[in-house]
C-alpha cells in the first residue's frame, strides 16, 4: 500500500471557526464593507427669532415668555439634533423631510419630528450613540428645566437620557442672542452603526 504524504500548511487567521458570539461579530465586522463606518458625526444649527402670542417650546419644555417663530414648534433645540442627526446618517436635511411648504407640519410637534428621525437613521442602519447640544439663549433660564429636557429628547430618540447633554449660553450681551431677540442651538451628533 501506498503511504499519504503529509505536510504542514499555513492557515489565513481571517479563516476562522464560529463557535462563540465573539466569533459572530466578528465574522460580521469582516463581512461588512471597508466602506461602512462604523460611527458617524454630524452637526446641527438652527435659529428661530422670537415671536408674541407663541408658546415657548425648548427641547420639549414649555417655558413662560413668547414663543419662536416657526412653522412647527420652533423647537430650535430638537432641530438642531435632528439635523445633527440626518447629517450623520447621510440623510439631507430636517426641510428635506418635513418642509415648511407642507402644511401637515404647520405646529407640529419637534419632538414627533426628532423620532421620526431616529428611525429614519435606524431604517439606514445606525442607532444614536450621544447628542450635546449648546443652546444661546439670554432668556428663558435653560438649566432648571435640562434634566426634563434631556428626558424628552431621550425619550424621542430611544435611548437613554444620560446619552443626551444640554447646556446653554447667554450671548453675553453680543449679537441677536445676547440683545434677547431669538434663539440658537448647535448640536453635534454620534452614531454607531447598528447592523
Amino acid at each position: 500500500s501506498r503511504r499519504a504524504a503529509s505536510a504542514l500548511v499555513m492557515g489565513d487567521a481571517e479563516n476562522f471557526k464560529i463557535t462563540t458570539s465573539e466569533d459572530v461579530e466578528r465574522a460580521r465586522r469582516a463581512a461588512a464593507p471597508a466602506s461602512a463606518a462604523p460611527m458617524a458625526i454630524g452637526v446641527g444649527y438652527d435659529v428661530h427669532p422670537f415671536a408674541a402670542g407663541r408658546e415657548l417650546i425648548l427641547g420639549g419644555v414649555r417655558f413662560e415668555g413668547d414663543g419662536l417663530a416657526g412653522h412647527s414648534d420652533a423647537d430650535v433645540c430638537a432641530h438642531a439634533i435632528g439635523d445633527a442627526i440626518l447629517g450623520a446618517a447621510g440623510l439631507g436635511d430636517l426641510g428635506q423631510h418635513f418642509p415648511d411648504s407642507d402644511p401637515t407640519y404647520r405646529g407640529a410637534s419637534s419632538l414627533a419630528l426628532l423620532q421620526r428621525i431616529a428611525e429614519l437613521a435606524a431604517s439606514s442602519g445606525w442607532r444614536v450613540a450621544n447628542c450635546d447640544v449648546t443652546l444661546g439663549a439670554k432668556r428663558p433660564r435653560i438649566a432648571p428645566a435640562a434634566a426634563q429636557m434631556r428626558e424628552l429628547l431621550a425619550r424621542a430618540l430611544g435611548v437613554a437620557p444620560s446619552q443626551v447633554n444640554i447646556k446653554a449660553t447667554t450671548g453675553e450681551g453680543l449679537g441677536f442672542v445676547g440683545r434677547g431677540e431669538g434663539i440658537t442651538a448647535h448640536a453635534v451628533a454620534m452614531l454607531m452603526r447598528s447592523r
